[in-house]
Parts: structure tokens; C-alpha cells; sequence
């Protein structure tokens, strides 16, 4: 008998049964992100480094180690120059985002954190097993 469990259908995650939970929970997951998402407002701000503009300076690795890798595309000093470059500037770009909730009410934020949060704890009962 444990044979043919095995060998039949799988549910979500490999477990038995749990396909209809884990597509409601999908799915109130996904509702509840996107109307969450939509009253959230984000914004940028300029890079300062004491005062100053310092996008600038956060480009000069990337340039440097663009500039080695042209001369020698085997360059380590390079490769990281270039690697440290975007990491430098992917991280300035997140650090400098302004992120702010628009006002809504209370009844609209609670549908949208429990439509969220309750997805969220039915994908993952539909990924344990079910008897």
C-alpha cells in the first residue's frame, strides 16, 4: 500500500494532498501584495557624501575597473574593481530610496495584511503533509 502512495499523485511541495490550499493561499498571497504595493509610494533623494553630490565618486571603481578589463580582460584587479563598482552603486541606489505608505483606512489596511499574512500561512500548511 505504501508503494502505490508513493508512486501516485504528489500534492504541493512533494507532500500528499494540499494543491487546493496552496493555490488559495497563492492567491491571497498575491492579492494582498499587490493592493499593499499600491498605496505604497517610493521616492529617491540625492547621494551626499559631507554635504556633497557623491554619485559621482560612486562611479569612479566602476570606471577604473571598466578601464583594466579594456587593457586586459584577464585583470583580477578588474574584475573586482568592476564587481565592487556596481555593488557600490546598487547599494547607494536602495540606501537613498524613500519608501512611504499613502493614507488609507483601517478597514483597507487589515484586508490587505490579512489577505497577506493568511496566504501566506496557507501556502505553507499546503507544504506539510496531509493524512
Amino acid at each position: 500500500m505504501k508503494e502505490n502512495d508513493e508512486r501516485g499523485a504528489r500534492g504541493a511541495g512533494g507532500t500528499s494532498g494540499g494543491v487546493g490550499e496552496f493555490l488559495l493561499g497563492l492567491g491571497m498571497s498575491v492579492a494582498g501584495a499587490y493592493l499593499l504595493t499600491q498605496r505604497v509610494t517610493v521616492t529617491s533623494g540625492y547621494w551626499t557624501l559631507w554635504g556633497y553630490n557623491a554619485f559621482g565618486l560612486s562611479l569612479l571603481p566602476l570606471l577604473f575597473g571598466i578601464g583594466l578589463l579594456f587593457f586586459n580582460g584577464k585583470s583580477v584587479a578588474g574584475w573586482l574593481l568592476t564587481f565592487a563598482g556596481v555593488v557600490i552603486i546598487l547599494v547607494g541606489v536602495i540606501s537613498n530610496l524613500g519608501i512611504y505608505f499613502q493614507p488609507t483606512s483601517l478597514f483597507n489596511t487589515l484586508v490587505m495584511l490579512v489577505l497577506l499574512a493568511g496566504g501566506i500561512g496557507l501556502v505553507a500548511r499546503a507544504l506539510r503533509p496531509h493524512r
